[in-house]
């Protein structure tokens, strides 16, 4: 299956007028695949190894750890494995839900006050997130703030047998940095020798039926091994404080959208219940626990649950950051990213621990060391038996 991905144009110009055209009306927009260029830009300071159709990932892995070979040693995380006893014969379903941080964003608006701008740098930031992804290899990869969809991401990760989609914001910040790689929004990839496509939407979120300037991507995949659907979905909420009452407004319209996308691929001739097909939600959705938005995640008829808790003693509590900057307005230490799954179909297996203080520095985050403020989160999942 090709990519498939909003229509667009050439240039940030040209791409910004068509996004602005083509999103501007309400949601959700349930875009067809539309077949771009067979050979999209490539970066040029990229090895062409690295953007061939089954490229091996242990030597782009090798390559990335080249480029980067004078950096600071990279965190060391470990998985905590979870044993409930109760998930079917199958492979695990190893998800990645990360905010890498757009490039115009980290070097145009974000005044990281500590952070090195040699550290900011593209040429080198691109190696260390894709070493990243390379290092964990996940089966199923929710992106924000992905700037360099066309250039880099979506041309290493083809190579690799990754199918993708990627929804701009319409109105997207980094188009007022200066020499911008066009918008940021979110990529949602799966890994074809694992997972079928069956369906996808590209949502403008709403708030009160008012579109807002935040998206989400959704997909309808079946796993080959097990046959089962799976409904995942990728998003990035409206950030700062005072907006609470839009990330919950924005929050309840993803629900709706997944309830209805899940309800159309229910199966059976009878109708069988939705329910039976697991949900996956990934995003960072500016939001503690305690916001209204998490809330509404939690009481969702949807019956989702957290999967970052089960890192906590009591398998309540959520890690006490994701995310950790300082800015001119001070030091933020906070959660904000999540991995939401069906806890009555999906099973946690195994959840990837967050580095320590000590390892992420007195400087705090984007650094040598690491691409983006914010810190991926990595759950294994499987299903359980029906």
């Amino acid at each position: 299956m090709d990519t498939m991905v909003c229509p667009m144009g050439g240039g940030a110009t040209k791409l910004y007028s068509t996004l602005t055209q083509t999103l501007s009306s309400s949601s959700p927009l349930a875009l067809p695949p539309s077949h771009l260029d067979p050979h999209p830009p490539v970066d040029t300071a990229l090895d062409p190894a690295f953007c061939q159709k089954g490229s091996d990932p242990a030597e782009l892995l090798r390559q990335c750890e080249e480029a980067l070979r004078d950096r600071p040693p990279r965190f060391h995380r470990k998985f905590t494995h979870l044993s409930d006893g109760d998930s079917a014969p199958g492979s695990p379903i190893r998800v990645m839900q990360w905010n890498i941080l757009a490039q115009a964003l980290g070097e145009g608006l974000d005044s990281f006050v500590q952070c090195p701008l040699e550290a900011l740098s593209w040429s080198r930031r691109k190696y260390l997130i894709l070493e990243e992804i390379l290092t964990y290899r996940p089966h199923i990869l929710c992106l924000q703030e992905v700037d360099h969809y066309y250039d880099t991401f979506q041309p290493v990760l083809a190579g690799l047998g990754y199918s993708s989609n990627f929804c701009p914001k319409p109105w997207s910040p980094c188009l007022d940095v200066e020499g911008n790689n066009g918008p940021d929004g979110c990529a949602l990839f799966f890994d074809q020798s694992r997972y079928e496509f069956l369906d996808s939407m590209n949502i403008r979120l709403s708030a009160m039926r008012i579109p807002t300037n935040q998206v989400a991507v959704v997909m309808m995949l079946r796993c080959r091994s097990t046959g089962r659907c799976l409904c995942v979905a990728v998003t990035h909420l409206k950030a700062r404080s005072g907006w609470e009452w839009l990330r919950s407004a924005q929050g309840s319209d993803l629900l709706r959208h997944l309830q209805t996308l899940v309800q159309k691929h229910a199966s059976g001739p009878t109708g069988a219940p939705a329910s039976d097909i697991p949900l996956l939600i990934c995003g960072d959705f500016n939001a503690i626990p305690t916001e209204e938005v998490y809330r509404r995640f939690t009481a969702s008829p949807l019956g989702l649950d957290s999967a970052y808790k089960k890192l906590s003693q009591d398998g309540l509590t959520e890690p006490e950051y994701t995310t950790w900057k300082i800015r001119p307005t001070g030091e933020c230490c906070t959660t904000l990213d999540y991995i939401w799954y069906s806890q009555d179909t999906l099973r946690v297996d195994a959840v990837l621990d967050m580095p320590s203080e000590g390892q992420i520095g007195p400087n705090r985050l984007p650094s040598f060391s690491y691409p983006s403020d914010h810190l991926s989160l990595v759950c294994d999942f499987s299903f359980k038996e029906e």
